[in-house]
């Protein structure tokens, strides 16, 4: 049998679901130990009571069956009913109710009025009007007798004293568990935050605490964060080593190709160029997003000046869409790099390139879109891929790049615990392309 359907109405939060594994177990002990309390505490208590009164009763009104009249009853019953606190006196069947009056939330009184009725077959009517007085109607030889006494006679005292204090030290005890449970907690949150921000690309100072397990998990986050760390350190050196050592001769090529013929260097310094472009993109690909700490960042501000600055150098990019405002922790560099990347690529197979803001109370949206080819979606996932290059699937007239375009902008949404999403565009026909970021 499956309980799927449960999992909509269950917490999300781990607090919410540890409150839920505390509570509901205290409730339902609660529970059981109040019906069963009820059922073999209360009733039976309260069975033997009435039977001692059902006694003293059977004896009033056997001195009123002795009896000659209703005077002579009365005086004969007088010496047993004061002592037993019994207040008697007869009256006309008219006067009596035709139906018990018990109120309905009232366990004790009814077990009382079945107790009765079950020894004496004499009773009629039984009023239990409130918590202090019983009065029970009983035919006898002279007419109907009516019988009052005190209803703590047939009835523990204070039988809610029970409840109340279940309930009372049941959220006292879970109170202190509370407590006791959010130290425990405490330290999985920490963990969690501090996962969360590095999956964000921020370093935050984490130190294991708690459980054993807990501590195990968070050394475990520390030596995988340093070993990430260490080799996002190692693959930036390395590539900005080599793309640093590549300049050197390439700068040499270029002065060397400016001493020869001009018709005969063109080809050449067209080579040399492509090669130094090639080297910028292996470079800003080993950059990332290590450009530091996120700041509080103007995401429509951002576009409008890379809007600008594309404006200036003649390449066909507009700014389509604007939805919603604020400042958003970002690296703005690296978010610019990224957009550049996108609309280089959406300019290089298409002839304009649209970009749009969407900004909401969880989201920053980032789309670029082009009038190109497109991409297949089947081979969207491995055109993020780096030195990923889908020739057939582009146009082959504006040139093809090293491959690292959309690979470039992948990581650095990722690295803003992001993620870069493909698809086609509605108004354009081309490529579609969202750097969504969690706010």
């Amino acid at each position: 049998m499956s309980f799927n359907w449960l999992k909509q109405y269950m917490p999300r939060g781990l607090y919410g679901r540890a409150a839920l594994i505390l509570i509901l177990p205290v409730v339902m002990l609660q529970l059981v130990v109040s019906v069963v309390f009820i059922q073999r505490h209360f009733e039976d208590v309260t069975t033997q009571m009435t039977r001692t009164v059902e006694r003293e009763l059977a004896l009033t009104l056997d001195l009123a069956d002795g009896a000659q009249d209703r005077a002579a009853a009365l005086g004969a019953m007088r010496p047993v009913a004061e002592p037993l606190e019994l207040s008697t006196r007869f009256v006309d069947p008219e006067a009596i109710p035709s139906r018990d009056v018990i109120r309905w939330y009232d366990f004790s009184g009814r077990v009382m009025i079945r107790v009765l009725r079950s020894s004496l077959p004499q009773t009629g009517t039984i009023l239990l009007p409130d918590n202090r007085n019983v009065v029970v109607f009983a035919q006898t030889r002279h007419g109907w007798l009516e019988i009052g006494f005190d209803r703590f006679r047939v009835s523990a005292r204070n039988p809610h004293q029970l409840l109340v204090n279940m309930v009372f030290f049941g959220g006292l005890m879970t109170v202190i568990a509370f407590f006791y449970l959010r130290n425990q907690l405490r330290p999985i949150t920490r963990l969690a935050n501090a996962a969360q921000a590095f999956g964000r690309g921020r370093s935050v100072p984490y130190h294991p605490s708690g459980a054993a397990e807990v501590r195990v998990a968070g050394h475990a986050f520390l030596d995988m964060r340093a070993r990430i760390e260490r080799q996002i350190e190692q693959r930036t050196l390395m590539l900005s080593g080599v793309s640093h050592d590549l300049r050197t001769p390439l700068t040499r090529l270029k002065l060397g190709l400016s001493l020869v013929d001009e018709d005969d260097a063109r080809p050449m310094l067209k080579d040399v160029a492509e090669m130094e472009r090639l080297v910028e993109e292996f470079l800003n690909f080993a950059k990332g997003a290590a450009e530091g700490e996120p700041t509080p960042t103007d995401p429509v501000a951002l576009v409008e000046q890379l809007v600008a600055d594309a404006d200036r150098a003649g390449t066909p990019v507009t700014l389509a869409e604007v939805s919603g405002a604020g400042e958003v922790a970002l690296r703005a560099g690296a978010i610019r790099r990224a957009l550049d990347n996108l609309v280089n690529n959406a300019v290089r197979y298409g002839t304009r390139a649209e970009i749009s803001v969407q900004i909401s109370d969880r989201t920053l949206r980032l789309r670029v879109e082009d009038d190109g080819p497109g991409i297949p979606a089947d081979q969207r996932a491995e055109a993020v891929k780096p030195f990923s290059r889908l020739d057939p699937a582009r146009n082959q007239n504006q040139g093809t790049g090293v491959g690292l375009g959309l690979a470039i902008a992948a990581d650095i949404a990722r690295a803003h615990g992001g993620v870069l999403r493909l698809g086609q565009s509605e108004d354009l026909g081309g490529l579609r392309a969202d750097i969504v970021i969690s706010r």
